[in-house]
């Protein structure tokens, strides 16, 4: 990358982001797909390595349109795509590569989204209920006002791992009939009056904020999804780096590279099963997490792991099924 580059782009530095673009290993001519393009930090790493080309994908419009300077900078070896991650196979089709190099992905919101109070993501500030990555499907404020009592609780119990889910859906469902519930300060409210929080605990509304983001986003269905595409898209060889937030995020990495980092199929009870050869070669076998120093400069990094693993010449597995946990079609349609 030239200096003009570096000088042009805004500085940003993504959660584990120097680990994750060293388990890269990005080298003059390969072709990398940062997934979460977001505000650019790994693009903009991963282009300091002269000849390098990285196609950026997000969902989020207003990250393409504030990647565009670093587009101009880039002189042709980066390529901005408005899509979701889960589509980077066909993303990559498109722009002409069969394989890559490698993949990064940061799964969940990001700090530009959190910090915009018109986007409705954090209860730290008062605005619309929205919390859409993209701009298209319904908003929490929708989730709010049509899901069921009992899908409710359902959702903040699942994916918010929060334990008063009935309690906080009870009150919702109650506040509801009063007075649509259209804004995040209305909303974390309600849920304060249910979960009652002691000095130095997390916001009393943090895990239901978090588990209607993943629905109404569709996160952990997608990152199945992308990761299913990474493993077909890569060429051996290739390396795929994923820095996750939560126990679900990162649940479901730590399960797919174990499921395609070693042999399985086959039992000595079925000898005519053939095993399905190794499609990835575990590169972290303990997740890497933040050291004090980024821990300390940035909160969020304290819950962040990384793991990365090596494409292998083998066959690409057969495509997981979705687990089974609420649907944002299932939940929209009420109860």
């Amino acid at each position: 990358m030239t200096s003009s580059t570096k000088a042009e782009a805004p500085l940003h530095i993504p959660v584990l982001g120097r680990e994750a673009v060293d388990a890269l290993a990005p080298r003059d001519g390969g072709i990398y797909v940062d997934a979460t393009f977001g505000a650019g930090g790994y693009s903009r790493m991963i282009l300091d390595v002269p000849g390098t080309r990285v196609i950026g994908i997000d969902r989020d419009r207003t990250a393409i349109a504030g990647g565009f300077d670093l587009v101009d900078a880039a002189n042709g070896r980066l390529t901005l795509v408005e899509d979701r991650f889960s589509e980077l196979a066909d993303v990559c089709a498109v722009q002409g590569f069969e394989s890559v190099d490698g993949i990064v992905m940061d799964v969940g919101v990001s700090s530009m989204q959190l910090d915009q109070a018109g986007r409705g993501f954090s209860f730290r500030f008062d605005g619309p209920l929205d919390m859409r990555m993209g701009h298209n499907g319904p908003t929490a404020a929708d989730v709010i006002a049509t899901a069921s009592e009992s899908d409710l609780a359902d959702v903040i119990y699942i994916f918010g791992e929060e334990r008063k889910s009935r309690g906080i859906a009870r009150a919702i469902v109650a506040a509801r009939r009063e007075t649509p519930i259209t804004t995040t300060r209305a909303l974390a409210d309600i849920v304060g009056r249910v979960v009652r929080s002691k000095p130095n605990d997390i916001h009393p509304a943090t895990r239901t904020f978090q588990a209607l983001r993943i629905l109404v986003n569709e996160e952990l269905d997608e990152l199945q999804t992308a990761l299913v595409a990474a493993e077909q898209v890569l060429k051996p060889g290739g390396r795929l780096a994923v820095v996750s937030f939560h126990s679900l995020e990162d649940r479901i990495v730590k399960t797919f590279f174990n499921a395609r980092g070693k042999s399985g199929g086959g039992s000595r009870h079925l000898p005519e099963v053939s095993q399905l050869a190794p499609s990835f070669e575990i590169l972290t076998r303990r997740p890497v997490t933040a050291d004090d120093a980024e821990v300390a400069a940035n909160p969020r990094a304290r819950s962040a792991k990384l793991r990365s693993a090596a494409r292998t010449e083998a066959p690409a597995h057969p495509a997981d099924g979705l687990q089974d946990w609420p649907s944002l079609a299932t939940v929209m349609r009420g109860g």
